[in-house]
């Protein structure tokens, strides 16, 4: 079968053996580039690429797929946080795992969503960036009477105006980029209105984004840190956070909270938001046009948010 993998730093599509073992076979119908996935292109990483997919299985039903496998006994699993499994990134789909860029996909039956009426699976690959919102927003404690500003207009700050949205908190967003603007505003979001936001969500993974996030927060507000900072260090805006006692929440894939896990909370989402798919999918490709796509994807200023593989 055909799986995308990255030698030498390029996405290629390679015929690799189809999946076997314990767990469960899933045909994949869409898998999302993420701006993570550009990131590991350079990391020499033996696994087949792509941790936002979604398929069906042999007897039709369709699912999105919980790209981790953590080991559900340690510490972490055991209070509901598989994010933080000490298995670590090697239980992650696409890094330690052959991910789903591929026609098939391996998959424990507990990474199994299945996708609400309505959802087809040529759209679940979002549950897994809504996912990540989910856990920001639930991590961030954001409410109905919050006034939440959204900082980048990528896919995971789209996901999170719209998550924060499913609360009643009243959104609004800053981007870059014109097509990130007009996503936005079809839903739903308001311009960035001067400062005094209760919470702030970063989802841009930069220095200067976690300035503005600092600035346009309220004194005693909440920035929620959703961005990946993948240089390894950011400069922190200290003398902002400090005077104004702002509190700073890292939040990281997704787990569980009580009976709900984030994963079937943002699948539910997506089938109450039936419009999100054409706003924020922007380009779709067959699987063998894998370079073409990343490619794509790595140019914001074409007009790219989601870009989706479709095998």
């Amino acid at each position: 079968m055909r799986a995308v993998r990255c030698p030498e730093g390029k996405p290629t599509v390679v015929d690799v053996p189809e999946p076997s073992g314990d767990g469960v076979i899933v045909t994949v119908a869409s898998a999302g580039i993420c701006g993570s996935d550009l990131h590991l292109l350079n990391f020499g990483l033996p696994a087949t690429f792509g941790h936002e997919f979604a398929g069906v299985l042999s007897d039709g039903t369709p699912v999105a797929v919980e790209p981790i496998d953590p080991c559900f006994v340690c510490d972490a699993c055991i209070e509901g946080n598989t994010q933080l499994c000490v298995r670590g990134p090697s239980m992650a789909f696409g890094v330690g795992h052959d991910g789903g860029m591929a026609d098939k996909v391996m998959a424990p039956a507990s990474s199994l969503t299945r996708l609400p009426f309505g959802v087809d699976a040529s759209n679940g690959c979002l549950v897994e960036p809504l996912a990540v919102a989910v856990h920001g927003i639930r991590r961030g404690n954001v409410r109905g009477t919050d006034r939440v500003a959204v900082i980048g207009g990528g896919t995971i700050g789209q996901m999170a105006l719209v998550v924060a949205q499913q609360t009643g908190a009243t959104v609004d967003l800053s981007a870059r980029h014109e097509r990130q603007l007009d996503a936005a505003s079809r839903l739903g979001a308001g311009a960035l209105d001067g400062n005094g936001y209760d919470i702030v969500i970063e989802a841009a993974g930069t220095a200067s984004a976690l300035a503005e996030a600092a600035d346009r927060c309220r004194p005693g507000g909440t920035i929620v840190l959703l961005g990946s900072y993948w240089d390894g260090s950011v400069e922190m805006p200290g003398l902002a956070i400090g005077m104004k006692e702002l509190t700073l929440v890292p939040a990281v894939m997704y787990g569980r909270s009580g009976p709900s896990r984030d994963f079937d909370v943002a699948a539910t989402i997506l089938s109450q938001r039936p419009e999100l798919p054409d706003v924020v999918v922007t380009h779709r490709f067959p699987l063998d046009a894998a370079a073409e796509a990343f490619s794509v994807a790595a140019d914001r200023s074409a007009g790219a948010i989601k870009v989706v593989l479709e095998p």
